[in-house]
């Protein structure tokens, strides 16, 4: 199995923002998607970086009104932008890495999200989820082909 493999069954649909987006779009596009990252483009659609919800808890803890104000007015805005809160240091996988490879990796660098590029354009997005369900769902398979084949065929003693 490859990362190709996941994202075929997953689908390789990526919900991206711009640089110059706010925080506030960044928040609303992952609350209404129920995601915990966004793929950041820049200008010609390149991927520069990744905005997660630990992003955005970062830069707004430390400096929005809102945050830090209990009277401040429901309509002030957070003026952060992505690009101050994304992360830029982007670490990427390839579709024909291996699960297992990824996961390590994840696991090291503390990571939740990782973009898939091939040849250099977005491929797909692979959560430290889909890892673990894809993991699931192998030794499922396994077990079930292990038990098929005890039914049918017995199970004997060599010794005897």
């Amino acid at each position: 199995m490859r990362i190709r493999d996941i994202l075929l069954e997953k689908g390789t649909t990526v919900v991206t923002i711009n640089t110059g987006q706010s925080i506030h779009d960044a928040i609303r596009t992952l609350t209404e998607r129920r995601i915990g990252a966004l793929v950041v483009t820049g200008e010609d659609k390149e991927v520069v970086g990744i905005i997660t919800e630990r992003d955005i808890l970062r830069v707004c803890g430390d400096s929005c009104n809102k945050l830090s104000d209990p009277g401040a007015s429901a309509d002030s805005p957070c003026l952060h932008l992505v690009e101050d809160a994304m992360t830029t240091d982007l670490i990427t996988g390839v579709p024909d890495d291996e699960p297992n490879f990824v996961m390590a990796v994840m696991t090291k660098n503390h990571i939740r999200h990782l973009p898939i590029l091939d040849e250099g354009s977005l491929a797909g997005i692979i959560s430290i989820g889909d890892l673990v369900n894809a993991h699931l769902e192998e030794k499922v398979i396994k077990s079930g082909t292990l038990k098929d084949y005890i039914s049918r065929h017995g199970t004997t003693n060599p010794l005897n």
